[in-house]
Formats: C-alpha cells, structure tokens, sequence
C-alpha cells in the first residue's frame, strides 16, 4: 500500500501537467449553492482561489445570492414571488437584490479570499460598464390566446454584452475579480438582476475562457441509475435532454455550458461544490469530481 507521504507526492504529479496547461488561462467559476453557506466549505473555496492564483491561473468568479436575498426579503416582510423559478423583481426587490449581491453576499467572498491571501476586488455588472444588460421577456403559453402571453418579471435581465477591460486591468495586477450579477441598461437607467449562471458562461466566452466551472448541489449530470456522467459531449447532452434525464433546474445550467463551448470556451464544469477542495479535484486530477463538456 502506497505510503501517505508517496500518496501526496503522486498527487502533486499528477497535477503538474494541468498546472502547465492552465498557466496564465482564465477560469471562470460560477459560485453559489451550498458552498456559499457551510462555513468550511466557504473557507476551503477561498482557500482554493487563492492558490489559483498563486500557481499562475486568472480565475473569475461569479456568484449568487438567492437564499440571502429571500432572507433579506422576508425579514422586511416584502413577499418573494417566482414565475416558473424566475424571481418577480420590482422596483423595491431590486434595491434589495443589488443591496444583497453587490454589498453583503460580494464583500463577504472578497474578505475569505483575502483572509486566505489572495487579492480580490468586489465588482457589479455597474462597475466599469462590466454588463451591459437587457431586460428580460418571458413568453409562456396560453391556450386562450393565438400568441404566447408576454410576462413581466419586473427588473429581470439578460446579458447584452459585457466590457472586459476592468477585467483585464485587474489580471494585470494579480487581483482576483468577484462579481455580482447586477446588470445595467445605461441610456434606461435601469439596475437588472441576471442569473449568475448566464452571467459567469458570458464573461467566459468574452475572456475566452480554458474553462467555465458551475458549483451547484448536485454531483453533475446522472444517467438514469442516478450515476455520474463524467464527460459528455454537445450531442450526447442533447440526447439525454431529449430522452428527460436531463430535466428540470440542470437544463438550464447545462445549456448554459453548451452554450459556452459552442462558443469557443475550451470546456465547461457542473460540478458538486459541496464536496471540499472540489475546484482543485477538477481542474488538477485525472478523474476530477463532475461533468465537463465539450464541443463534438
């Protein structure tokens, strides 16, 4: 049985030709889900970070903030209200969504980060006119009528573009962005709350990412013996899609990852951020711990 100072070393080799790969690539994580509460994990997430960085590798991150936000919400009594899993955000939500994201749930990260020590700065999509956002439609359809009912959610959005010259001024000085995903429409004058799924897959393809990583509370994509699939490609994911193994809350994060490798980020992640260290396991070992995509 190999010894447990041999069994390290062999895991320190066995990350040197991923080490090589990744070096001065970008990585953009998707950070959110279970990982952004247990206080272990989120020590051990800016943990992992910070060595990113050390090691040579730019990492991105992205986060949510839905559980903070409905916390927020409730204690003021404003109840939160949902359309087929999209938040119903007024005027009033959106001051607390950009309170939430932006101040409370940003700092906090920034801070783990820097305890560990990296150098991170907060950022929203405001800053530096980093997103560019749109407001969201949402069609749904109605039997009652010959068109699909136009809903309104308020100030929901989508990604129109992003600017990445904050983000590259930061590379430049070794600091480690940590954005919220408030977006704004700049001749409306309009803050919009935007998935931080959509909003990590467009700065990857922006950046042209080696890789976009989603943390999420599920181990990845399963089959239906509820095992993991550890890689898949676009048309083995559309068939599974096809077929309803994929269902539910992951179409959405795993289109969000086609999307991405259809264009040009090198591979796309789901992966389970509640496992430790989880980022370093994927990016650094030969099996790693989730799904990753890629192109056909």
């Amino acid at each position: 049985m190999m010894r447990h100072s041999e069994a390290r070393a062999a895991t320190l080799v066995e990350a040197l030709p991923y080490l090589q790969r990744f070096a001065d690539q970008t990585i953009v994580i998707k950070y959110g889900g279970h990982a952004m509460v247990d206080e272990q994990l989120k020590a051990s997430f800016a943990a992992d970070i910070t060595l990113l960085k050390q090691v040579g590798i730019n990492p991105v991150i992205v986060h949510g903030g839905g559980p903070q936000i409905g916390q927020l919400l409730k204690k003021i009594g404003k109840e939160a209200k949902f359309i087929e899993g999209m938040r119903v955000t007024d005027s009033e939500t959106m001051d607390i969504v950009e309170m939430v994201l932006a101040g409370l749930v940003n700092k906090e990260i920034v801070a783990n980060i820097n305890k560990a020590g990296g150098k991170a700065v907060g950022l929203s999509g405001k800053d530096g006119g980093l997103i560019c956002a749109r407001k969201m439609q949402m069609e749904r359809n109605a039997p009652e009528l010959d068109v699909p009912e136009i809903i309104d959610l308020g100030h929901v959005g989508k990604v129109h573009s992003i600017n990445t010259a904050i983000l590259e001024l930061l590379d430049r000085d070794r600091f480690i962005p940590v954005i919220a995903p408030v977006g704004y429409h700049k001749s409306e004058g309009h803050s919009y709350n935007i998935n931080a799924d959509l909003v990590a897959g467009a700065i990857a393809e922006a950046l042209g990412a080696a890789k976009l990583i989603l943390l999420t509370d599920v181990p990845g994509v399963l089959n239906r013996e509820k095992e993991l699939i550890s890689k898949l490609s676009a048309s083995e994911t559309n068939g599974l899609i096809e077929d309803g193994t994929i269902a539910g809350g992951m179409i959405p994060k795993v289109q969000c990852c086609l999307d991405a490798v259809a264009s040009g980020v090198g591979q796309a992640h789901i992966i389970d951020g509640r496992v430790p260290h989880a980022l370093l396991l994927e990016i650094f070992t030969d099996e790693g711990v989730g799904s990753v995509f890629s192109q056909d």
